[in-house]
Parts: C-alpha cells; sequence; structure tokens
C-alpha cells in the first residue's frame, strides 16, 4: 500500500515500499523516514530488542534514497511529528541501494543551475514540489477531460508522423522515412477537423507537438504537450469560448478540491476558481485602454496583435476591469492567423486568444469549412499541394465548426508560479536540449 493509506490501517500488519529519505541512527534507537509519491512515514527500531538485531544491522549499513520494502504494523503515535504514525518494522528489504553521492541536494535547489537539474532529471523530480507539480498536471488534464467526456466528446489519437508540412508550413521537424520525407506534427489540427467532416461532432486530444522554433523564452519549447479540442455544429466562436471558459472553470474547481490546501503549502500559491464567462474585449480596445490605464504606447503597426508586454499588462488590466484572472481578447486581423481560420466580411478574424495571468494559452477559433472559402484562404497563403489532402477533406460536406488548444506544460507553469516550462515538462525539450 501507499503511505498515504497507511492511517486507515493503525494496529494492522502492513507492507509499504519507498525511498529512504533520512537516517538517524542513535545510540538506544533508529529511525527511519521512508518517502513515497503520496507522503512521508517514521520507521522506528528499539535497539535493546534482541528480535531487532538484524533490522538494527541492515539501518546501520543503509544510505539515504536507497529503497526499501516494510513489513509491520502501522501504530498510531500522536507525539511523532511526521503524521501522528509510525512503523515497528518487523521485516526490512533493501531492494535498490544508493551508491554514491548525489549530484547536488534536491531538497534544496535554490542554489543549482536550472541546466544542472535538467542534466540529472531523475534526481531533481524527487523534490517534493516537483512530485506535486506533476500529481496537480496530471489532475488537472484528468479533469479537462472529464469534463468533455461528460459533454459527450470523443478522444482520438492522430499520427504524429506527416507526409506534408502541417499547418504553415515552416518551423517543422524534418525526418527521414524510408526513402522519402516526413514531418512531425506541429498540432492535430488537420486530423481533428477530418473527425468533424467524418461525423464525430466532439473530439479531443491530449499529445505531443513539435515546432522547429529557435527560441529560449521561458514558454516556449520544441515539443510539448497539447490539450486540443474541436467541436461541431455551433453557431459562431462564441460558442468556443463558452466551453473552454466551462471546461477550465470545472478543472480548476475539481483541482483546487483535491489539491487546494497543498499548492498553497508548498507554491504558495492559490487557484482562483474563475467566474464564467470569461470577460472579452476587442484587441482595438485593449491597446486603447492600456495606453490610458497604464501608458503603455507601441507604434500602430505593432497593433495587429498582442505583444508580450500586452500580454503581461492584459492581467493587470483583467483584474482592474472585471475582477478576473482571464481574458478572451477577439477581433484580431486574419492575416497573423492560419488560413483555416473562419473570416467575416470585413476580414476580421472569427477567433479568439485567452490570456490567463498575463500570458496567452489558447489560440482558438470557428474554422472556415466551406469548400470555395478554404481553398481561397489557403492560396492567399501561398499554400498549395502541400494541403492538398486537408482541402479534400471539405468537399463532401462539413459542418460549421471550431476549437482550440491548450499547451498542458504552460498551464501549469501559470497555475503554480513556475519560472519556466523547463521544469513544468517532464523531461524539456528546447533548441539546445535533447538529452536525457
Amino acid at each position: 500500500m501507499t503511505i498515504s493509506e497507511l492511517k486507515n490501517h493503525f494496529d494492522e500488519e502492513i507492507e509499504v515500499s519507498g525511498f529512504v529519505d533520512e537516517i538517524r541512527n542513535l545510540k538506544w534507537v533508529q529511525f527511519v523516514v521512508l518517502r513515497d509519491q503520496t507522503g512521508k512515514v517514521q520507521i522506528t527500531i528499539e535497539k535493546s530488542e534482541e528480535k531487532n538485531k538484524e533490522l538494527v544491522e541492515i539501518i546501520d549499513n543503509l544510505t539515504v534514497e536507497s529503497t526499501l520494502r516494510v513489513e509491520g504494523k502501522i501504530m498510531n503515535s500522536p507525539s511523532v511529528k511526521l503524521g501522528g504514525m509510525e512503523i515497528i518494522p518487523t521485516k526490512i528489504e533493501v531492494t535498490s541501494r544508493n551508491e554514491g553521492e548525489l549530484p547536488f541536494n534536491y531538497k534544496d535547489l535554490s542554489t543549482v543551475n536550472l541546466d544542472t537539474r535538467l542534466d540529472y532529471r531523475y534526481i531533481d523530480l524527487r523534490s517534493e514540489a516537483n512530485v506535486l507539480m506533476f500529481q496537480v498536471q496530471s489532475t488537472m488534464v484528468r479533469y479537462m477531460r472529464e469534463y468533455l467526456y461528460n459533454e459527450g466528446f470523443t478522444e482520438i489519437h492522430s499520427p504524429k508522423l506527416l507526409g506534408a508540412a502541417s499547418e504553415s508550413g515552416s518551423e517543422v521537424f524534418e525526418v527521414k522515412y524510408f526513402d522519402r520525407k516526413a514531418y512531425l506534427a506541429q498540432s492535430p489540427q488537420f486530423y481533428k477537423q477530418m473527425a468533424l467532416a467524418s461525423g464525430f461532432g466532439k473530439v479531443f486530444e491530449v499529445a505531443p507537438c513539435f515546432r522547429a522554433e529557435n527560441s529560449n523564452t521561458s514558454r516556449h519549447a520544441t515539443e510539448f504537450t497539447s490539450f486540443d479540442v474541436e467541436f461541431a455544429y455551433i453557431k459562431d466562436f462564441n460558442d468556443v469560448m463558452d466551453l473552454e471558459a466551462n471546461m477550465l472553470k470545472y478543472a480548476l474547481e475539481k483541482t483546487n478540491e483535491v489539491y487546494g490546501e497543498r499548492i498553497k503549502e508548498v507554491f504558495n500559491q492559490e487557484i482562483i476558481v474563475p467566474k464564467t464567462p470569461f470577460p472579452k474585449m476587442r484587441l482595438a480596445d485593449i491597446y486603447k485602454e492600456l495606453e490610458e490605464r497604464y501608458d503603455y504606447k507601441i507604434d500602430d503597426s505593432e497593433k495587429n496583435d498582442l505583444t508580450t508586454e500586452a500580454e503581461r499588462l492584459c492581467f493587470k488590466l483583467a483584474k482592474e476591469k472585471f475582477d478576473s484572472e482571464f481574458l478572451f481578447v477577439i477581433d484580431f486581423p486574419a492575416e497573423k492567423r492560419a488560413f483555416y481560420h473562419m473570416r467575416d466580411e470585413n476580414g476580421i478574424l472569427q477567433g479568439y486568444d485567452l490570456i490567463w495571468r498575463g500570458v496567452e494559452i489558447t489560440t482558438g477559433a470557428q474554422r472556415e469549412h466551406r469548400y470555395q472559402e478554404i481553398c481561397k484562404n489557403a492560396k492567399e497563403k501561398g499554400l498549395g499541394e502541400d494541403v492538398k489532402f486537408y482541402l479534400d477533406f471539405f468537399k463532401h460536406g462539413c459542418p460549421p465548426h471550431g476549437g482550440f488548444a491548450i499547451g498542458v506544460d504552460r498551464l501549469t507553469m501559470l497555475l503554480l508560479d513556475i519560472p519556466s516550462v523547463k521544469e513544468t515538462q517532464f523531461l524539456f525539450r528546447g533548441p539546445n536540449r535533447i538529452a536525457p
């Protein structure tokens, strides 16, 4: 059983396994702290008892970070600071032994270079904060999935090896595929839409995406996990925004119920469960307010998209104007967006960005589903044969639809106030890192 389950089995014989977190070998007693992914527990061995002779010898030769399998009785001991319980062992088996000094102290990362931590990620991930971070990430994804399942969505698994470069055709990784070239998928966008043209109605996918961007910022990676959603029979892109807002509210509320207190304790962060609907503003109105409120001025030529600083200020604006951590930004010009995003008669994109805590977490939109229109859009972007297979999806009828994608690693970074996605990815991949 796990350590967190022990409190339900006082005065019973139990078996538990984990890492040796600490050893205190005193004159008359030995204390060993055992750690697993759910917590820590103290093992107490009285040296004076003859029956413990073999156990004492094992602990005398034990090293911290070795792993143990322990059998014994779990006792309710209020005086023990660690959870008010202790194990009185009858058998201890060393299942693996730490043979050397750790490359760094993972319990105090304040003085450890991040690259060193990433080089020895298997040690870095042993820290309490990192274990909790990935438990929280997993829980957040679980409840986003659960919300969509409850709404009748089907989870799909699309290929990551493509015969043609996806989306814009740029910033893709080329790989050798037998006697020809293939490409790693930038996103499952085309295949999500193919599913809707096939009549699936509502689909989502949680999977890796690959971007050959030589970008070394705190929020970019060359491989990341994307949570992609697409659904049909929408009236307009407001339906897409509503679904995303409701999904995030549900997942944050549920994650807060499970880990809210632990997040406060370990990360000093609070999960703010948002109210819906999320506020929305036109891009032009945002720049107008940023200038009026915060004297943020940029050249008009830059106002066709959100700058990084504008995103950051949007958090402040959303809090002051709407008392919200979230802000939908709408009315982007189509020139900055993918050809498959629908436009209105004035060329305004029928889509949005979602800003959370000053960082963009989503680009979403109603998609262009009309064959003639999407062919025209692709031609304007200089796309031809590379996307012909995709354009064919719309030849024989496709319902109005839209969707969005959320980067799981970036979402985790913002939720827990982690400095970089390098830390929120299990194993980071960037321009200068392809190992371990």
